[in-house]
């Protein structure tokens, strides 16, 4: 897959392409539909896939401060569409100039002159342009000007209930729904959304050593800015390191200040199964499978220790097989 930052790279004899445009934070099961079928048409047509996604995100640059929390990074982005067989990876640089670029102009100057669209698949709710003026009929009314196809589609839902739970009703998958769930710490409904546990990354800093003293010792994370962080609590996380990207490990994961040392930082602090190894200045990420309990604070040191035990053997069961 081709990874560009703006359109400079694109080729002399670039020829048509079939495109996809979003932000696609999380790439969740929504996305993951649209962009399938973008590769679809694609191939179909022997045309190359294209994504168009934005960095930074768009509400930052139009309301500094809002930053929404982030489901994804942009390098997990792009792993996540190599996966889906994307042939180029486009990042736009979003700016105030651009955003005030009028969504006809966008059309011309963006998709027609520069990456001669063939088929642009969107969503159906999907805006673009200053003041979000544009929409998935003005692409069509532009579409017959200029000749390419527009393809919208309404965004994957799913059914709850049935299993035995009280509620019932469709949820419709958004980045929206996906942060909800990980600000509530239910990574379980995450998981479902996204077709994948949620995953965090950063480096591994060091931490006070508290942990190594009690027998836990932990790989403290420092996470990205805008990381969507679970709600405080203790979860069974699979841990991977980039220096071993092909081993997966069991881990038992504390979000939270540890009150029980009043604590005030709010940290991201993982106990790896079964290997005493030094993770520090390593790139590590946790794909989050399950919540076991909430932050608590304890009277005693040996309280904690036997509870920290406790969360372990849960973790041992939760992903043993998996």
């Amino acid at each position: 897959m081709l990874r560009w930052r703006g359109l400079d790279d694109l080729p002399g004899n670039w020829g048509r392409c079939v495109v996809t445009i979003g932000v696609f934070d999380g790439v969740h099961r929504g996305h993951q539909e649209l962009i399938r079928r973008t590769v679809d048409v694609a191939r179909t047509r022997g045309l190359p896939s294209v994504v168009l996604t934005f960095d930074p995100h768009p509400s930052e640059v139009l309301r500094p401060g809002s930053h929404p929390a982030q489901l994804t990074t942009l390098r997990r982005k792009a792993e996540l569409m190599e996966q889906l067989g994307v042939d180029v990876f486009c990042v736009l640089p979003f700016t105030l100039e651009f955003s005030r670029m009028p969504a006809a102009d966008f059309v011309h100057e963006v998709l027609v002159d520069r990456l001669h669209v063939a088929v642009v698949l969107v969503g159906e709710n999907f805006t673009f342009g200053a003041k979000a003026a544009g929409n998935v009929d003005l692409l069509r009314q532009l579409g017959k000007r200029f000749g390419y196809v527009v393809h919208g589609t309404e965004l994957q839902g799913a059914s709850l209930g049935g299993d035995g739970n009280d509620v019932t009703g469709e949820i419709t998958f958004s980045s929206t729904y996906v942060r909800s769930c990980i600000d509530a710490g239910d990574v379980e409904a995450a998981a479902v959304a996204l077709g994948r546990p949620h995953r965090i990354d950063g480096i591994v800093v060091r931490g006070d050593g508290r942990g190594r003293e009690l027998g836990f010792p932990t790989a403290n994370l420092s996470t990205p800015r805008y990381a969507a962080v679970p709600a405080d609590g203790v979860y069974s996380c699979w841990f991977t390191s980039t220096s071993r990207p092909d081993r997966r490990l069991p881990a038992a994961v504390s979000v939270g200040s540890n009150p029980t040392f009043s604590g005030r930082e709010r940290r991201v602090e993982a106990y790896v199964l079964d290997i005493d190894e030094d993770f520090y200045g390593q790139h590590v990420a946790l794909d989050f499978v399950a919540r076991l309990r909430d932050m608590e604070h304890y009277d005693t040191v040996d309280a904690l220790l036997a509870q920290m035990a406790e969360d372990v053997k849960q973790t041992r069961e939760l992903l043993r097989g998996a």
